[in-house]
């Protein structure tokens, strides 16, 4: 399925499941090949498309992987591991630079392609290469093949990130959990998907400590060991329906989550007027009455997250007043807002910031997405329009989501699929 027609208009109303964490399984996965006994058993986890990219590059790369219900089974005791993960497969997925790091500390060599992914900035591996050698990797570029080594071990160092990126601090996590003696890491990301990667190495028999902190320290180990992990559930996920409720004045329940990883965003909906309630592993919003517009600024987590910044731009364009959001993160991350404006969308760019006027009727049309996100973004747009509009490149919705459209339907969306010959 590559293209949608969604009948807008109406009102989502509901109650609805999250799933597991995209941002959190992918990590958890890669560092699987770290366990040298036994097999690790990862529950929770989405049946997307980047899982199963993921999955293809593990199977590539010698490990056996099975995946059921939700359920992957991970065994990656072989001794024959490769360590050159195929090259059409890096090309799809940023993430799989992730397995960087576990080969180095399991075979002590890896060479690996650049990462492809979203088109949503250039979004360097520079952090990544640099905490690697700070653990005593030499590392080469060879026509567009990165190729990492080490004499013996991996060891202990102290790695200084420039920007706390989640990559580069789960990359460094990996490795330095089998280097010998100690490694700290300064200016970490905070993110919950690092917390989880980090319990699921200490569940394997790392030693890690301060996750979700700025300042990680990590003693290494000899041998880690397949293990049982629950993944946490997906923030984004939750925030994509918390947010197609906002735009279209609904109410619905939203279930499995961890209200702490929402709380940026639930902050910008109260003070927008929206009532949210929270209640254990829920979260209720009620967007029944007109709310006002706000400014958001993008941040490193605890900060509001970049990847809900294109989620919350229909709700701001049904609030009142004007509304500015400034992305700090990627430097390409606006790259929906053409679309948007297609539809009648009253949305200024400068550099990066955007100025959203509320308020504004919005007419149906034919939009075309770009990456997950912005494909999302586009979906909660297209529910609030009356009439029909058409959406293309929405194969990006199966990279981060599983069964979104089943989903919205339940709480009431009326969502066709589009199947061309």
């Amino acid at each position: 399925m590559s293209k949608i027609l969604v009948h807008g208009g109406k009102k989502l109303n509901g109650e609805v499941e999250v799933q597991g964490s995209k941002n959190a399984a992918l990590p958890i996965m890669a560092a699987a090949l770290l366990a040298e006994g036994g097999v690790s058993e990862i529950d929770n986890v989405p049946d997307i498309t980047d899982v199963q990219v993921m999955s293809a590059v593990l199977n590539n790369l010698g490990a056996r992987v099975l995946f059921a219900d939700n359920v992957l089974t991970i065994d990656a005791s072989s001794t024959e591991l490769s360590t050159e993960p195929p090259a059409k497969l890096v090309g799809q997925m940023r993430a799989v630079i992730l397995v960087m790091g576990a080969l180095l500390a399991r075979c002590g060599e890896v060479s690996i392609a650049m990462p492809g992914g979203c088109a949503i900035g250039s979004r360097p591996i520079d952090l990544h290469l640099k905490a690697l050698k700070e653990l005593g990797a030499e590392i080469s570029l060879d026509y567009g093949i990165i190729h990492a080594r080490v004499e013996g071990k991996l060891k202990g160092g102290f790695i200084n990130l420039d920007f706390p990126s989640v990559g580069a601090t789960e990359n460094a996590m990996i490795a330095a959990s089998l280097a010998v003696g100690d490694t700290v890491i300064e200016n970490a990301a905070k993110e919950p998907e690092v917390v989880d990667l980090a319990n699921f190495l200490n569940r394997m028999g790392a030693d890690i400590k301060g996750a979700g902190t700025e300042r990680i320290e990590i003693s290494g180990v000899e041998r880690l060991a397949g293990v049982y992990h629950e993944v946490i559930p997906d923030r984004v996920e939750a925030a994509t329906y918390l947010l197609a409720a906002a735009a279209t004045h609904g109410k619905v329940k939203v279930d499995g989550v961890i209200p702490k990883h929402l709380q940026s965003l639930l902050a910008k909906l109260r003070e927008m007027g929206i009532a949210i309630a929270e209640n254990g592993n829920s979260v209720t919003i009620d967007a029944s009455q007109p709310f006002k517009a706000t400014d958001i600024k993008t941040a490193p987590y605890p900060g509001f997250h970049t990847d809900t910044q294109a989620l919350i731009l229909p709700a701001l364009l049904v609030a009142d007043g004007t509304s500015i959001i400034v992305e700090s993160v990627f430097e390409n991350r606006f790259v929906h807002i053409e679309e948007f404006v297609r539809s009648g969308a009253q949305v200024q760019l400068n550099g990066n910031m955007a100025v959203v006027e509320g308020g504004f009727p919005l007419t149906a049309t034919t939009m075309n997405a770009e990456d997950v996100r912005s494909a999302a973004a586009l979906v909660i747009l297209a529910l609030v329009i009356d009439g029909e509009s058409e959406i293309d490149g929405v194969e990006h919705i199966e990279r981060g989501y599983e069964n979104l459209f089943g989903k919205l339907a339940d709480l009431g969306a009326e969502i066709e699929a589009i199947v061309e010959f």
